[in-house]
């Protein structure tokens, strides 16, 4: 890996988790290399949630931006990276306090010491809803984590998303931060423009400002 640009996506494919019931990732081939055919083709099905991903807010509520309608200025521009290790539980503010001097507008919070798993858990690290009022209060407009999502999987509410809908934040999950050490970054991780999408896939990457 370069010492001045992070890949913080996961690699896709059949191996990749997925919540339980959504759709996986999968690939056939169309045509393939032959005498007869010029080229490979093929043709994916897959969630929009799969790997590194940013939600619409089409996702978390009727009559909202798609995908393809949001504005791609919070994806790009100055980050911070903030460690909270080991967590399976909330992120609290008191977990992140340290580290809000003079704060970026994007924040992505690392969660695993080690990359996240190949296989679905219920259990993982997640926002606190007053941890969002905290960082919409420090001028946050987009926030990220490496788990599959900023609410717990067991939730029926989905505080965090409602809270980032009433302050029209943007978000990142599923990102990989395992090589990325606390401190300030340039993000860039623009979703497609999928125009009747609730979410869109990103190459998410980090470069040292």
């Amino acid at each position: 890996m370069s010492q001045t640009l992070w890949d913080i996506s996961p690699p896709i494919s059949h191996h990749s988790p997925v919540f339980p019931g959504d759709t996986p990732y999968r690939q056939q081939w169309t045509w393939t290399l032959s005498e007869q055919c010029p080229v490979n083709v093929s043709s994916i099905s897959m969630s929009p949630h799969v790997g590194a991903h940013a939600d619409a807010p089409l996702h978390y509520a009727p009559n909202q931006p798609s995908a393809g309608e949001m504005a791609l200025a919070p994806f790009l521009g100055p980050c911070r990276v903030i460690h909270v290790l080991d967590g399976t539980d909330l992120i609290r503010p008191h977990d992140i306090e340290h580290a809000l001097a003079d704060i970026p507008p994007r924040v992505l919070v690392r969660t695993y010491r080690a990359a996240p798993p190949t296989q679905w858990q219920d259990q993982f690290a997640a926002y606190a809803p007053e941890t969002i009022d905290l960082l919409h209060a420090q001028g946050v407009t987009l926030i990220g984590i490496d788990t599959p999502s900023i609410d717990p999987a067991s939730s029926k509410q989905l505080e965090s998303h409602q809270r980032i809908l009433s302050y029209d934040m943007r978000v990142l999950e599923n990102l990989v931060l395992t090589d990325v050490d606390p401190g300030d970054y340039e993000l860039i991780a623009l979703p497609l423009k999928l125009i009747d999408a609730d979410a869109s896939p990103v190459r998410a990457i980090l470069r040292r400002l």
